[in-house]
């Protein structure tokens, strides 16, 4: 199979462990077969390697560096007022039927002398976004991560999102939304700046929807 620029990037991303294409498609190929339908078709005979793709894409996050993706964009600034990154849209896959989960993080932190380059917060999203995940330990990660590159005063992340693993089957439950937070040092001991984090992210919110 011919890899593009993007592919080899994934593959060959540090020293970790690389998706396996040819493993994939075979299983996609099974898959196939075992519902009824001939992976020979005009339709068909490209979605095993199409698919395999689609998870080096979805999947990327597992072959994120960290330290390439912040870059050394940390700075130095006396600055100890709220820092809030709002409506940051993601798209991930719940580990437990591989179906999406879609919707928007709110993230804040307050700083204890060093501020973290504004693109790098949406990219740490991802980071943890595009991987086999839930929804909680996602929203923790994103949170412990902040918390021990800037070692802030403190640091808040709430995500909402929409689950088709519960729209689509199960309780078929459109309309639903789940919303996880995760707290640390002045957001989690101090009601006040709580309140006031959840009141910007409130203001003017923009609604989940597909």
């Amino acid at each position: 199979m011919e890899l593009d620029e993007f592919d080899d990037a994934i593959l060959h991303a540090g020293e970790q462990k690389a998706i396996n294409f040819a493993v994939i498609e075979a299983a996609v190929s099974d898959i196939l077969v075992a519902v009824g339908e001939d992976p020979s078709r005009d339709g068909l005979q490209k979605t095993p390697t199409r698919v395999a793709r689609m998870y080096a894409e979805l999947l990327q996050g597992y072959f994120t560096d960290p330290a390439a993706l912040i870059n050394e964009a940390i700075f130095d600034v006396q600055y100890d007022e709220m820092v809030i990154v709002r409506d940051i849209e993601f798209y991930s896959l719940c580990e437990h039927h591989m179906l999406p989960f879609i919707g928007r993080a709110h993230v804040a932190y307050i700083p204890n002398g060093k501020v973290l380059g504004l693109s790098k917060i949406p990219r740490i999203v991802d980071m943890y976004a595009r991987r086999l995940q839930v929804q909680e330990r996602m929203t923790r990660q994103i949170a412990d991560f902040l918390r021990d590159l800037l070692k802030p005063q403190g640091v808040a992340v709430v995500i909402e999102a929409m689950h088709l693993c519960a729209m689509m089957r199960g309780v078929r439950k459109h309309d639903a939304r789940m919303v996880t937070s995760a707290m640390h040092g002045a957001f989690r001991s101090n009601l006040a700046t709580r309140e006031e984090f959840l009141q910007n992210i409130a203001r003017g919110a923009a609604e989940l929807r597909f």
